[in-house]
């Protein structure tokens, strides 16, 4: 469960602002798998207070594989906090409907971070991931605390200053799923990345989605809503409300062993 400075209980998807410099057009990101990590952990975003727990899969806590070259996830992986893809909503550029989530962010900075860890971002662009039919977008951003934040301004400065990164990024999405026996997946645009201008405005169409659900003026399904700081939501509650939940969810246990499997290395040709 994430907690404010102070030490109450807050939902990580619905309490955190979105920017952290409107301005500047700096966002914050809730950081959900640190790199080289393998544990698909995510917001639990149909739970009270929407807590980071791991997927969960037939049963068994998922890892995503090692697709050679990568290993476990190769950025820093989280979400922007108060943004919503909206299933019911078809996307304009992608001719997909959103995947439900909010809207996934990958973090190219030097810094390992920690779960559930914020930190504050500039964006840089954006992929178009096509997810089983859904539009996924991935938000590439750089830690504005980066020492080489400064050199970081449009998707372009990536493909300078790391190169190979975005193709491996790319490579990265398509062929995560294939160890589980699924299909490469699939991109809009080719898979050519969008600059920023059109990142911020993906990202501020799914905020504007994410004000609809919170005053239940889109039908969120089976999305948790509860929140603490969005006054005028009809989902608002208070700490004595989200301690109860928090006390009631079951007590945390010392963590299951990594199965041995994880590290193992997928090898096969590319289609």
């Amino acid at each position: 469960f994430a907690e404010d400075a102070a030490g109450r209980y807050i939902s990580p998807f619905h309490d955190i602002p979105i920017y952290a410099d409107a301005g500047k057009n700096v966002f914050n990101m809730v950081v959900e798998v640190p790199r080289w990590t393998n544990a698909k952990m995510e917001i639990a975003t149909k739970e009270p207070l929407n807590p980071i727990k791991q997927d969960v899969k037939k049963g068994k806590l998922r890892y995503v594989a090692n697709v050679f070259p990568h290993k476990g996830y190769i950025w820093n992986y989280g979400a922007i906090p108060q943004t919503w893809e909206d299933p019911g909503h078809k996307d304009e550029n992608t001719g997909c409907c959103g995947d439900n989530d909010p809207i996934d962010v990958c973090e190219i900075g030097s810094k390992v971070c920690s779960r559930g860890e914020v930190i504050r971002v500039k964006v840089l662009g954006t992929l178009a991931l096509i997810d089983e039919g859904e539009t996924d977008w991935k938000i590439i951003a750089i830690n504005v605390e980066d020492p080489e934040a400064d050199s970081y301004n449009d998707i372009n400065d990536v493909r300078r200053m790391k190169p190979g990164y975005l193709e491996a990024t790319v490579d990265w999405f398509r062929r995560y799923k294939v160890p589980d026996g699924k299909p490469e997946n699939q991109f809009a645009f080719n898979g050519e990345f969008k600059d920023k201008a059109f990142a911020v405005n993906v990202i501020r169409g799914t905020h504007e989605h994410w004000k609809a659900l919170i005053a239940k003026k889109t039908d969120g399904g089976e999305i948790n809503c509860t929140n603490l700081t969005v006054s005028d939501s009809p989902f608002c509650c208070g700490q004595d409300c989200a301690k109860a939940t928090v006390d009631a969810a079951p007590p945390c246990k010392a963590a299951n062993p990594i199965p041995p499997e994880v590290d193992k290395w997928f090898y096969y040709e590319k289609n």
